[in-house]
């Protein structure tokens, strides 16, 4: 008997006894169902979503006197952070009460010029100046209590400032929601200048599963696919397909949002498996070996009585070891993973 086969009747097969088989090196096996119809694992990083994110800085110039909360802290809203040595809020607090006091008298000038006016003992234009200058007071006024709603004061607290006149030389920074304490910018001590960052705080639910897909197995991932976290019960859903590859790996960020109950943490490493939105049919995996590449097009050769054909495939997901695909394959199909050159070479019309 002939090594080689007769050529093919149909397009895509090739005939192909047993024993021509084993001599050409053909080896099969069968697909095995994919799980759940997800990817192949792929790698991940585990982030805080950047709108989640956020500094809190010094309000004024100053010194730090205390740090009240530590790396890792759950903090609430309001929850003091740092307290700051500051003599520019000294002065802050002194430049409120000026303006209060410069306030006061001009209102006492108004109502003594009005009295006058009504009495005809000045001229309409004094009383309109002195309308004007309370206005301008009480502007600065207005202005001066801002600076320190800016610098962290309360309204209790400025209220106090004005009523007793006790000016203090220290400034608490509050943290202005909940939160989690992820870095910490300064030490007891340092000395600092207004907007200084002195926190950085976090809210961590959700995180963002950054995960790095290989451009060629992107076609199969969509907007709101199921992303599985191996180890981790909870799914995320994929809300970001990035447009460009990173050219060092040849890779697409992939960004999942995932709900997280404290088992997440931001800076873990691990790997996610992304499921298939595109394709109603079953996923397969198969060794890599079982994978033909025609330009873009990707087959298999399925096993049939009387030799192989080839089968389009959609291809979902690979590795350096398996692939997982798409197409009309079962579990119960012989899927020749061995011999797959001396097969194309048939299939081309070589050997005859």
């Amino acid at each position: 008997m002939s090594l080689w086969p007769s050529a093919p009747n149909a397009q895509d097969e090739v005939k192909l006894s047993d024993a021509q088989a084993r001599n050409l090196g053909v080896r099969v096996t069968h697909p095995v169902a994919s799980r759940t119809d997800l990817t192949l694992p792929y790698p991940v990083q585990i982030v805080i979503p950047t709108q989640q994110l956020w500094v809190v800085s010094a309000p004024v110039a100053g010194m730090v006197a205390k740090l009240l909360v530590g790396r890792g802290d759950r903090v609430t809203a309001g929850q003091p952070l740092v307290t700051l040595e500051s003599p520019s809020f000294v002065s802050q607090q002194r430049d409120y009460l000026h303006a209060i006091a410069q306030e006061h008298l001009a209102s006492q000038q108004l109502n003594r010029n009005v009295d006058l006016f009504e009495g005809k003992a000045v001229p309409q234009r004094v009383l309109e100046a002195s309308q004007a200058e309370a206005r301008q007071a009480a502007l600065v006024v207005a202005e001066r209590r801002q600076m320190l709603h800016l610098s962290g004061m309360s309204d209790d607290a400025i209220s106090r400032l004005a009523q007793q006149a006790a000016i203090s030389g220290t400034l608490t920074v509050n943290a202005p929601q909940a939160a989690s304490v992820v870095e910490l910018a300064v030490s007891p001590g340092q000395r600092l200048e207004q907007s200084a960052p002195l926190v950085k705080l976090a809210r961590l639910s959700p995180l963002w599963a950054e995960i790095a897909v290989p451009a060629a197995n992107i076609r199969a991932i969509r907007i709101g696919a199921k992303v599985e976290i191996e180890g981790y019960s909870t799914p995320g859903k994929v809300v970001l397909v990035s447009e460009t590859i990173d050219p060092a790996t040849q890779t697409i960020l992939v960004r999942a949002e995932v709900p997280n109950d404290g088992e997440l943490h931001p800076g873990q490493t691990t790997a996610a498996r992304i499921g298939f939105l595109s394709t109603g049919e079953s996923a397969w995996e198969i060794p890599y070996s079982g994978l033909v590449r025609r330009g873009e097009q990707t087959s298999v050769f399925v096993g049939f009585d009387g030799g192989f054909r080839l089968v389009p495939v959609k291809l979902l997901a690979e590795d350096q070891d398996h692939v997982v695909v798409a197409g009309a394959v079962s579990d119960r199909d012989e899927i020749a993973i061995g011999g797959i050159s001396a097969l194309r070479g048939i299939l081309s019309g070589l050997g005859q």
